[in-house]
């Protein structure tokens, strides 16, 4: 049998070669036999801080029956073997008589990514679009816009291969709970991830790490019979009788009877040529704010009782959250240990922020997004696309107000001058917000809300502000259009949204 043991707690010196004493000791068994031992979670236990423990879950083997839950851990590849073996036989028979019609995803992120791994691996050789570019030439014209030269609109932090998480943290973390999370994160160690990732609480990848990555998942889809299109930008769909039968690009027109739209929060004319064929789509609330930094060391302090425990358990990250007077909430999100705060904008005379970390963590600042919730009521409008004009109205304060870079400022001039930049890029409901939420969050982590730690704005692209409106079936009005991941409102991360197009590319399976 194969059992799972929780709650082996060791200190963070100890060696995983004292597991089978750890087991031996919770079981009070001294003489029983196991074998095998495998970690199924790792957690930090920070409580009694300055003494961190390591809490881990842990899967062994023993020919006794023991008073413990099995392990019990779905494999999404043995699950979907036989379906996956089915769709590539039917696939491969369809296309030696010619009848093979390759699904089409628009947008290669996370979702776009595993839509098409998964359709790959089934035989279907899918074609990717993606309007940016690879990921190479993406990095440097990244690079070029940050070292103060013209923004590209196609090839940005937002767009090109791999998506806005491309340019983040590589937090691998999300609320859902389903069996695809295992696959993901199997088919992200087989592209060169590190292992760990399969067990940590937090599993993080890092900006540095991701570039190789997501350039491995490519080339695995192409070796599957797949395509991935750069510079290829999605501008109409060609429907009959309520069913997709071609899209063009600015490339051609392809002809498909299966789109997957795995677009991204920040394909605003997407969106618009959506509406515009009359695709449903709803407003969907999001939230606004700014970047917050403070030095590394701080946080590793509040969190650990010794920030020098970061050398070993890495840089310390946090989580808070508060609700103001006014019902708003104020939330920090996509925290970046030792990270960095950039500029992520995507159109002309825009000023967008957000926080990535390479793998190492290791910059003297940690950054986060301090947001407040926003309301479709909010957006002062019932159209369907009001809440991109709301985030695009601050997105070109910001850059107003920054001189055409993102402004900067410190928490106390935030605080007390009515006439600070960043205070005046934010809506009047999220800078008094923000003030409110401060000491509290200052209470939940100290110095939180030092006077000098530092406000950049404005972040905006935490989430989509629309959903595209989808059946049980996740296909839209238009048979064969599946809206999927972040863009379409239906995703948070990487993983939720790699998650939801896995599921698509389910859908799209002939069965």
């Amino acid at each position: 049998m194969r059992y799972r043991i929780h709650q082996i707690k060791l200190n963070i010196d100890d060696d995983h070669s004292i597991f089978e004493k750890a087991i031996k000791k919770k079981l009070k068994r001294r003489d029983i036999k196991i074998s095998d031992i495998t970690i199924a979670k790792e957690s930090i236990d920070a409580r009694k801080k300055p003494d961190v423990k390591l809490v881990y879950s842990l899967d062994f083997s023993c020919d006794e029956r023991l008073p413990l839950d099995e392990a019990k851990r779905q494999d999404y590849d043995e699950i979907m073997s036989d379906r996956i073996d089915i769709c590539r036989e039917k696939a491969a028979k369809l296309e030696e008589k010619g009848m093979l019609k390759r699904p089409v995803i628009a947008g290669f992120g996370p979702c776009g990514m595993f839509a098409g791994l998964i359709l790959a691996q089934a035989g279907m050789k899918p074609i990717v679009i993606e309007r940016g570019q690879a990921v190479d030439e993406r990095l440097k014209a990244v690079r070029e816009f940050w070292d103060g030269g013209k923004l590209d609109p196609e090839s940005n932090v937002q767009f090109g291969e791999g998506g806005a998480g491309t340019f983040s943290d590589g937090k691998l973390t999300t609320g859902i709970k389903d069996m695809r999370i295992g696959k993901v994160l199997k088919e992200f160690v087989a592209a060169g991830a590190e292992e760990n990732i399969l067990y940590k609480q937090k599993p993080h990848i890092g900006t540095d790490r991701l570039v190789d990555i997501v350039k491995n998942i490519r080339t695995q889809i192409e070796e599957l019979g797949g395509e991935v299109r750069f510079s290829t930008r999605l501008e109409d769909i060609i429907c009959e009788d309520k069913k997709i039968k071609a899209i063009v690009t600015n490339k051609g027109r392809i002809e498909t009877d299966t789109l997957i739209l795995a677009i991204g929060h920040s394909a605003r004319d997407t969106f618009k040529m959506l509406y515009e064929n009359k695709i449903p789509m709803e407003q969907k609330p999001f939230s606004i704010g700014v970047r917050i930094e403070h030095p590394q060391e701080m946080i590793n302090k509040a969190q650990y009782g010794n920030p020098k425990l970061a050398e070993k358990l890495g840089a310390a990250d946090y989580k808070l959250n508060h609700i103001c007077e006014n019902g708003r909430g104020v939330y920090t999100f996509c925290m970046c240990p030792g990270g960095h705060v950039i500029n992520a904008s995507s159109e002309e005379n825009t000023a967008v922020t957000n926080g990535m970390s390479n793998s190492g963590r290791d910059s003297f600042y940690a950054n986060s997004g301090l947001l407040v919730d926003v309301r479709t009521e909010d957006f002062g409008s019932e159209h369907p696309l009001a809440g991109v004009e709301f985030q695009r109205k601050y997105e070109h304060l910001a850059y107003e107000m920054g001189e055409g870079k993102n402004p900067k400022t410190v928490y106390a001039d935030f605080r007390d001058n009515e006439d600070d930049k960043v205070r005046n890029s934010l809506p009047e409901f999220a800078a008094e917000s923000i003030i409110e939420a401060m000491p509290y969050l200052g209470k939940k982590l100290r110095d939180f809300d030092s006077d000098d730690a530092i406000m950049t704005a404005v972040e905006t692209r935490s989430s989509s502000p629309v959903r595209i409106l989808r059946g049980e079936d996740m296909q839209t009005s238009v048979t064969g259009i599946y809206p999927a991941g972040e863009g379409p409102g239906y995703a948070g991360g990487i993983m939720s949204a790699a998650v939801d197009g896995i599921k698509a590319a389910e859908k799209v399976m002939p069965k």
